[in-house]
């Protein structure tokens, strides 16, 4: 294989002059073999670099540089996030479209799971009009034409799923000392998601002042 210790060793020994040796030297293997290693290192070293420097095959430490360079620490690794979730956050961000409502649902759906409530005050659809979804606390919201290009946004955090072999308060599946129990840190079941991450998305999908509040919501 390329750049294996022995492909190394018979470029080398490709260079000397045909007859110097014997076809059994092992001395001079030996000797070729030190210098081949040195090339494999190298070798090695540049496919990491290569790899390094591509989102798509980057890892650990060079990812999140990656991040910190296209989005200046807007977008940074979550706790215990692995490389892949981490590189498709940053390719989403880096390709998502902006500036619609759909794309800003669709951001927000994606980082919480959850689809957003977003209400346009000059959109008919959203407030209600006569012959279209209307009723006085049914259906529909107040309407103004004074804020044309402008929405309100409800986003909602994740939902937190039940923690594995944990027994709820006396349900007498578990308890200290039973061994059906794991112990569970307040870092192990808080949201990934931040307040901060979904006021980001808003920011970072909207034109400035597009949206006119952002209540977040559980």
């Amino acid at each position: 294989m390329i750049g294996t210790l022995s492909d190394m060793r018979a470029r080398l020994s490709a260079l000397l002059p045909l007859r110097w040796f014997g076809d059994a030297a092992p001395v001079l293997t030996a000797l070729l073999s030190g210098l081949g290693e040195g090339w494999v290192w190298l070798d090695a070293m540049q496919d990491d670099v290569k790899s390094q420097t591509r989102i798509g095959t980057a890892t650990d430490s060079l990812l999140d540089l990656i991040a910190a360079d296209f989005f200046a620490g807007a977008l940074t690794r979550r706790f215990g996030e692995a490389d892949a979730a981490f590189r498709a956050r940053i390719q989403r961000a880096l390709l998502r479209p902006r500036a619609t409502r759909a794309a800003l649902a669709g951001e927000l759906t994606a980082l919480t799971g959850r689809a957003p409530v977003i209400f346009e005050p000059s959109r008919p659809a959203d407030t209600g009009a006569w012959g279209i979804a209307l009723g006085y606390g049914a259906a529909g919201g107040w309407g103004s034409l004074a804020l044309p290009f402008q929405c309100f946004v409800t986003a909602y955090r994740p939902r937190i799923t039940g923690v594995p072999l944990c027994g709820g308060w006396a349900s007498g599946a578990g308890g200290w000392g039973t061994g059906a129990v794991q112990y569970v840190s307040p870092a192990m079941v808080q949201s990934q998601v931040t307040d901060v991450e979904i006021n980001a998305a808003v920011a970072s999908t909207l034109p400035v002042a597009a949206a006119g509040w952002t209540r977040i919501s559980n």
